[in-house]
């Protein structure tokens, strides 16, 4: 979702994300093994995010809120929908924007810049870690995100290979009466959901074209 604004993608085909091993920079074992490392990598992280701007495909989502009831559920970990303005965002993976406490994983607190440093406490004077749901971590949202798919009316997966779980498994939450549409440059597989309308493009590209199927005559207002 976020790649047409610069973002890279989570993990590449060399299984590397931002040349680092997952196992490096995204699990309760590297933080506890360096955390200086770990700390240093999502700073990267969220300077990055915090200098790129919402794409087309982001600003369509928010405008569709005037037409729909527009719940967005999310693995990426950026801003980039609430800045174009959506309003419901469930964020599964965390948020980069926030730390937590390491003591109590339910205290959050939002980063002002880019800059999370390893003397930063919590209330409790334990140190704050990126606010992020790694791997070998349980997904607090996905709970709620099941709930919110039970009772969809339209099912839109963008850009995603629907191979990493738990999330993937969204899709056999939503109702089989359900209209659901599938945005991606190479359509996934869809689990044996043979409902899904394919629209083989990329976010923006994707999107627009679901927008103007949706409401006849949408177009995108790019002075958000």
């Amino acid at each position: 979702m976020s790649a047409e604004s610069g973002i890279p993608t989570f993990r590449g085909g060399d299984g590397l994300w931002e040349n680092h091993r997952i196992e490096d920079v995204a699990t309760p074992e590297a933080w506890n093994r360096d955390p200086t490392l770990v700390q240093r990598f999502y700073n990267d992280r969220r300077r990055q995010i915090l200098a790129a701007q919402p794409n087309a495909g982001h600003r369509i989502l928010a405008q569709l809120e005037a037409y729909f009831e527009v719940i967005i559920v999310t693995q990426n970990i950026d801003d980039l929908h609430e800045r174009a303005g959506s309003s419901h965002v469930v964020h599964l993976h965390g948020e980069i924007t926030k730390s937590r406490s390491t003591r109590n994983a339910m205290r959050t607190y939002p980063i002002a810049g880019w800059e999370l440093r390893m003397e930063d406490l919590c209330e409790w004077g334990s140190p704050l870690r990126p606010h992020i749901v790694w791997f070998g971590e349980e997904v607090p949202m996905l709970e709620h995100a099941a709930d919110l798919c039970h009772s969809a009316d339209i099912f839109v997966v963008v850009g995603t290979s629907l191979q990493v779980y738990p999330a993937a498994g969204l899709v056999h939450e939503v109702p089989y009466q359900a209209t659901c549409f599938v945005i991606d440059p190479s359509t996934p597989e869809h689990h044996g959901l043979r409902h899904f309308k394919a629209f083989q493009a990329g976010a923006s590209e994707g999107l627009g074209q679901l927008a103007r199927q949706l409401v006849p005559g949408f177009q995108e207002q790019v002075d958000l």
